[in-house]
């Protein structure tokens, strides 16, 4: 049906060559740019017959598309395919100029491949070509978005452009902190510390500036000295439990640090989407989800009864999920006998662990596992317990909390320019603290 296809720029250079059948030459390309385009006449007919060649062509702004062969074909079947190789064109790299396509020059061959096959068209559907050429075409930006672009870079706030609408203006915070442990088998705790990220969702309209107040110990001693008369109710209401000391913590750009360093309030204009507003840590006062009590005692030359306790030390209306508890056992275990009343606990030969699992845990709980070991025979009747005290033993685990304490005290958003406030915009805070390396080591 095509000899071949071909596409030029306003000047006549071939952007696009694609020949299909042996009867189609390259001097097929010349005479269409010497009798078409360079014409001094103007052109009326998209279809121009030259030494027994039909030249079927279309033009999309400065750009010409033209359909070669020397058959006497269906001309509306070839504009409609030209008419629809545009539209693929399009759908895959926006609107069609000599910059998207020296951009997508290998896309567009890849592209041709699919739709012809010896002049022959087969797959027009874009639909149908997405789902095998999944390549993403480089879009070109017109000049009025490269001066926004510019404007963004250059200016103040250039993480966030102009001219963001939304239809219902709506904030997520969410804390989320890791916690990491290292207590002995007394109780006592050897290492604690917190590491948590304040990651914020922002959807809201034009350049709304945002205040975000933490329970810090400083802005409430501040806050406390400031009015006397008030000074003993700040201090009931926001003691010691109630507030933290952060150690140190980085912020995103957005966030002013002057503001911070003098009113130790966190002001900033955010991002459009997610992005993470702050990252800090805490190693004082920290409030430990769960204590897990381990016994081990030899009760034969070949056998161990392994013990663990896990307590749950929050509120009861509270819910811990993903509970996971990792008991190590001996190298030489030859089999493990098992009893837990809630969850299941399976033994794991190639990882020499017990694993016991929790879907979930309430406050105030307390769930027990007991293991009986069967070891093979030994030379030192004590090797084996010695093996279990050198590895503690791990837990993981997803709690509905902040374990540093931290809470969100306030979070107000303003946007003087647009008609909405603080009480019309829909906020959300969520606290989530997860396990890090949380260990107990066996006596």
């Amino acid at each position: 049906m095509i000899g071949g296809l071909f596409l030029y720029n306003h000047k006549g250079e071939v952007l696009i060559s694609r020949v299909y059948r042996d009867d189609i030459g390259r001097n097929a390309v010349d005479a269409f740019r010497v009798s078409v385009i360079h014409a001094r006449q103007q052109v009326r007919s998209p279809v121009t017959n030259i030494a027994r060649t039909s030249f079927f062509h279309i033009r999309c702004a400065n750009l010409w598309l033209a359909a070669v062969t020397k058959q006497n074909v269906n001309a509306a079947c070839v504009f409609e395919f030209l008419h629809k190789t545009v539209a693929i064109l399009e759908s895959y790299f926006g609107k069609l100029t000599e910059e998207s396509v020296k951009n997508n020059f290998v896309l567009i061959y890849e592209l041709l491949d699919e739709v012809l096959d010896f002049g022959y068209p087969q797959k027009t559907d874009v639909g149908i070509l997405k789902t095998y050429i999944t390549q993403q075409g480089v879009k070109t930006q017109s000049a009025a978005e490269q001066t926004q672009i510019t404007s963004q870079v250059t200016g103040q706030i250039g993480w966030r452009r102009e001219g963001i609408k939304y239809r219902r203006n709506e904030l997520f915070l969410d804390v989320l902190e890791s916690i990491n442990l290292l207590m002995s088998a007394q109780g006592q705790t050897l290492s604690s510390h917190v590491s948590g990220r304040v990651v914020m969702k922002s959807f809201l309209s034009g350049m709304p500036e945002c205040k975000f107040g933490l329970n810090d110990k400083l802005v409430l001693e501040k806050q406390s000295k400031a009015s006397t008369q008030e000074a003993a109710s700040v201090e009931k209401k926001a003691g010691a439990k109630n507030s933290i000391a952060i150690d140190d913590c980085t912020f995103h750009q957005c966030v002013k640090l002057s503001k911070f360093e003098t009113e130790r309030s966190i002001s900033f204009i955010p991002p459009d989407g997610e992005f993470e507003l702050m990252r800090y840590r805490t190693t004082k006062d920290i409030s430990l989800p769960f204590r897990v009590i381990p016994l081990v005692r030899e009760t034969g030359r070949t056998k161990l009864e392994i013990k663990v306790v896990v307590k749950s030390n929050f509120k009861p209306q509270q819910l811990a999920q993903k509970i996971e508890v990792r008991i190590p056992t001996p190298s030489n275990t030859a089999g493990c006998q098992l009893l837990c009343l809630k969850g299941k606990a399976k033994y794991k030969a190639s990882e020499n662990a017990i694993i016991w699992k929790m879907r979930r845990m309430a406050g105030l709980k307390e769930s027990q596992i007991s293991a009986e070991v069967e070891l093979l025979p030994s030379s030192d009747s004590s090797a084996a317990q010695k093996q279990v005290t050198k590895a503690p033993i791990s837990m993981n685990f997803e709690v509905p909390f902040a374990c540093s304490g931290l809470k969100v005290r306030y979070l107000k958003v303003f946007e003087p320019k647009l008609n909405y406030s603080d009480h019309d915009t829909v906020k959300w805070v969520r606290y989530i603290s997860r396990s890090g390396a949380y260990e107990t080591r066996v006596q």
